[in-house]
Formats: structure tokens, C-alpha cells, sequence
């Protein structure tokens, strides 16, 4: 199983940034985090590195299911997405796959929860 699920489409990277965001936020997400890594690679190690960013999203109803079936998941919260930019103009948009991500957690009823959520995240990037 992959543990994570992924497109490449051809854009702006801060425009796909946008469209990402939105397209979560239809799904009911919000970013709680956004990580530059190109920024954080260059000014912690003088790094030059692509376009890449990590949102920390997060569908608060879903999340608060997973804290009141298993009170340690949020150390598996928010789900990460990356917008990376391979070449010039072609973006790939990855989504952490919650069923893979989950597997090590033994509770049932997390399973449920991560189902719903995966369903969301596919749904997302097939619509990018």
C-alpha cells in the first residue's frame, strides 16, 4: 500500500498553492500549518532546493472522531499534503494516504475515520 496518493499538473506553483487550499477547504479542511522548505533549507543550511511546501491540513469534525477514539492520533495530526515543484511548470500535488499512515494504531474504530478521510484526500487531488 502507498502511503501516499499524488498528481502532476502543469502550473504556477503559488497558484497551485491557492488551488490546493481551496479545493481542501471544499472538502470541509482547513491549513492549520504551511512549511516552506525551499525557504527554511536556505536560510538554515544555505541550501538551494525546488519549489516545496508541506500544508498541514486538518477537517476538525474528523479530527475530533479520531481524539475520541484514540486519545495519542494527534501525534499523527494534520494531515500533510506537499506541493513540490519537479520542473519548470510541473507541480505534484502528494496527500498522506491515512489508512497506510495508520496501520501501526491498534483501534478498530480509528479505522472508520481514516476511511472517510482518505476518501476525502483522494478526492481532492483527482480534482486538481
Amino acid at each position: 500500500m502507498k502511503y501516499y496518493f499524488n498528481k502532476t499538473i502543469k502550473g504556477d506553483f503559488e497558484q497551485v498553492i491557492d488551488q490546493v487550499t481551496r479545493e481542501l477547504e471544499k472538502e470541509g479542511f482547513g491549513v492549520l500549518t504551511e512549511i516552506d522548505v525551499t525557504g527554511t533549507l536556505k536560510k538554515k543550511l544555505d541550501v538551494d532546493f525546488r519549489n516545496y511546501r508541506i500544508l498541514g491540513a486538518c477537517n476538525a469534525p474528523y479530527a475530533h472522531k479520531a481524539l475520541e477514539v484514540e486519545d495519542k492520533i494527534g501525534t499523527m495530526l494534520p494531515c500533510n499534503v506537499i506541493v513540490q515543484e519537479k520542473e519548470s511548470g510541473q507541480i505534484e500535488i502528494a496527500a498522506v494516504n491515512p489508512i497506510a499512515s495508520m496501520q501501526a494504531v491498534e483501534n478498530k474504530a480509528l479505522g472508520k475515520v481514516a476511511q472517510e478521510i482518505k476518501g476525502k484526500l483522494e478526492k481532492i487531488i483527482s480534482k486538481l
